[in-house]
């Protein structure tokens, strides 16, 4: 059976930059730009030439793509020719292949925001579409608010897509603006617009996150004859946000009907760098990966439950509906109080430690961590910092280096500018091979900004390890997590740390203690030895 396209338009550079404290700089755009490229998206679009320096900079910079790289602007203003708008030639003058436009078609719109005749705003439509199309440029039509347009006046909305066709556009992409309509609707109405004579290999959807069905409406569209689906990665967008890509890409691959109906520009190889691409956008918009995301968190694929691990056990496919790897994600069995011997053994076995059921070391294990995790720690989210507990008890951690001493200070003064701030200084004595290595670090940054006492500990410690140094140089802390707990009789303060490498590779540790100093070195401890361990480090 030969597969229908499906086309996939990015818009995270335009519509999730609307994100509320999101601000891309050039350089981001064009790194984003080439992750979406690779990726396989159809079309990117970039912003709005004109709008602001960044967009304008951004289009002038642009790097060159595979997939069609696009304009958005809105359609001609009333009182002028197409022709005469400067607002519409500043993004004409971008010199994309496409050009996306967004109009009204809510009569309310109309009359309240724009306050012009009915009949005016159909032709402003048609102008504007026309003008892009004489231009020798790929013409698509954002149909503002068309969801809240078609249910008060049907025969408005479709008027202003028929001229938007009629105009020569190739897309005619209905937007649910608000986001508050619901699938089912959203597939009634895209059926009713197809029959009313709108070719769906010419429909597009545009949907918003505010009742959480933004993938819902997406699908419903497609079920419907849609056969353009916009969204953004990580579902970045307006308020709550567009249709999650990140979401819809691997449904539309990996799920039935739409893996065997469709076929889209995207590879199953390509499929393998979702993860990645995922948490490369976390990255630079310097926020933390949502564990519980579809498909890329980090819990995706994780399994607490006693249970749920024995059957992982025999068969992955008992309780999960895809394998991690299809997208580039792992399986995660996580170590609690709650665990038993199943979790333990699959543990153990995913982090390449072989041993025999009847070991009385894995009794010692669990024994271990229930009564830790009684004070104050937590391996549920620190996985690094279990593998390495269960090493020491199998007797397979090597001895890498041993912390003599450490020391944090911090002092509030007054610089060459009479303004006060805060400066943190850290002294780590490590102990390799016989030989003692002393380090000191800072936490000023290269902005000049204070970045705190765990900072300075950090890059204290990992500034001079000898022979260990080539492993960690691209070790990074991606996330620092505090909370003050009830461990056994005492309140303690349990710290989790995330890393990453330059490789992609993440990894959480956890240290406890009384003061917030010791538990954040114990986790950043953790955090270098287990990176040691699984690049397989030799003892000095």
């Amino acid at each position: 059976m030969t597969r229908e396209r499906l086309y996939l338009y990015d818009t995270t550079l335009r519509d999730g930059q609307q994100t509320q404290g999101v601000q891309f700089s050039v350089a981001e755009k064009v790194q984003i730009a080439a992750a979406l490229d690779a990726l396989g998206l159809d079309y990117i679009e970039g912003g709005w030439p004109g709008a602001n320096p960044t967009d304008s900079d951004f289009f002038a910079a642009r790097p060159k793509t595979r997939a069609t790289f696009t304009a958005f602007g809105m359609t001609k203003r009333s009182g002028r020719s197409a022709a005469n708008d400067d607002v519409l030639a500043a993004v004409l003058n971008a010199g994309t292949p496409a050009v996306c436009l967004v109009g009204k078609t809510h009569d309310f719109h109309v009359r309240t925001a724009l306050g012009v005749l009915l009949e005016e705003n159909v032709e402003n439509i048609r102008a504007s579409i026309a003008h892009v199309v004489a231009q020798g440029r790929e013409a698509l039509f954002d149909a503002e608010h068309f969801f809240d347009g078609y249910k008060s006046n049907p025969a408005y909305a479709l008027s202003c897509l028929k001229a938007a066709a009629e105009a020569g556009a190739r897309w005619i992409v209905l937007c649910d603006t608000n986001g508050g309509t619901l699938p089912a609707d959203v597939g009634r109405i895209t059926a009713e617009v197809i029959a009313a004579g709108i070719p769906g290999d010419r429909l597009g959807i545009h949907t918003h996150n505010d009742t959480e069905n933004a993938v819902a409406c997406s699908l419903a569209a497609v079920d419907a004859g849609a056969r353009q689906i916009q969204g953004t990665l990580n579902g970045l967008g307006e308020r709550c946000g567009n249709a999650n890509l990140t979401a819809l890409i691997p449904t539309l691959l990996l799920k039935e009907p739409y893996a065997s109906r469709f076929k889209t520009g995207i590879s199953l190889a390509a499929l393998k760098t979702l993860t990645r691409t995922s948490r490369m956008l976390d990255d630079i918009l310097n926020r933390v990966p949502l564990r519980s995301a579809a498909y890329v968190g980090a819990s995706a694929f994780a399994h607490k439950a006693g249970l749920h691990a024995s059957a992982i056990l025999k068969d992955p496919a008992t309780y999960e509906h895809v394998a991690p790897e299809l997208v580039g994600n792992e399986r995660l069995i996580p170590m609690s109080n709650q665990a038993g011997q199943s979790n333990l053994r699959a543990r153990l076995v995913a982090a390449g430690i072989e041993v025999d059921p009847k070991d009385p070391a894995l009794g010692r294990i669990l024994d271990q961590i229930k009564a830790r995790e009684d004070e104050g720690y937590a391996y549920d989210g620190a996985q690094a910092s279990f593998e390495l507990l269960a090493r020491r008890e199998l007797g397979q951690l090597p001895d890498y280096f041993e912390v003599k001493r450490y020391r944090v200070t911090v002092e509030r003064r007054k610089n060459k500018y009479n303004q006060m701030v805060t400066l943190s200084e850290a002294v780590v004595v490590v102990k390799i091979g016989g030989e003692k290595m002393l380090s000191v670090s800072e936490s000023m940054d290269e902005t000049g900004s204070d970045r705190g006492p765990v900072n300075a500990l950090s890059k204290a410690l990992a500034k001079d390890l000898g022979p260990y140094q080539q492993f960690i140089d691209d070790l990074k802390l991606v996330d620092f997590k505090v909370r003050i707990t009830q461990g056994g009789t005492e309140a303690v303060t349990r710290v989790i740390i995330d890393s990453e490498d330059s490789a992609g590779h993440r990894w959480s540790t956890v240290g406890v203690s009384p003061n917030i100093v010791d538990a954040s070195f114990e986790a950043l401890l953790d955090s270098i030895t287990w990176k040691l361990v699984r690049d397989g480090a030799k003892p000095a």
